[in-house]
């Protein structure tokens, strides 16, 4: 039997600054509340709006990273995984929550670019990865 597939992709606005904390063996996580929304007519004409709201966590450099370039705002763009956790809460109730587990962060408005998304001090560093994307010509362009 195959695997199955577990991935999201969200593109959205960051509704508060990311949250950046380290574990106990000094690795960084990241978190981070990013709104999602669509627009439709309905059939008595009117426009409608519906907005969802997602946690992503973002691990490692990539998290330093987002601390660092990103604020309340920001447009990204996001891949990654669901994952569903439970916790014990300090009345004794369980919790659950639901959230992205982010595997790759674009950051996509910059100052001046529109979207919200500005105020950088400095270009950020690519976020999947240590090395910069190649420099492909037009001669090499796959489509």
């Amino acid at each position: 039997m195959a695997e199955g597939i577990n991935k999201a992709i969200l593109l959205g606005n960051l509704g508060q600054d990311p949250e950046l904390r380290y574990t106990a063996s000094g690795q960084a996580v990241c978190n981070m509340r990013i709104a999602t929304s669509e627009k439709w007519t309905g059939r008595d004409g009117q426009l409608n709006e519906r907005t969802e709201w997602h946690t992503i966590v973002v691990w490692g450099k990539t998290a330093e990273s987002c601390d660092k370039y990103l604020h309340k705002g920001s447009q990204i763009y996001c891949e990654g995984r669901l994952q569903t956790r439970s916790w014990e809460d300090r009345d004794g109730n369980q919790r659950k929550t639901t959230e992205v587990v982010a595997s790759k962060v674009l950051f996509l408005a910059r100052a001046g670019g529109g979207g919200g998304g500005g105020g950088y001090d400095e270009p950020p560093p690519p976020s999947d990865g240590d090395a910069p994307a190649p420099d492909l010509g037009d001669d090499e362009i796959p489509f």
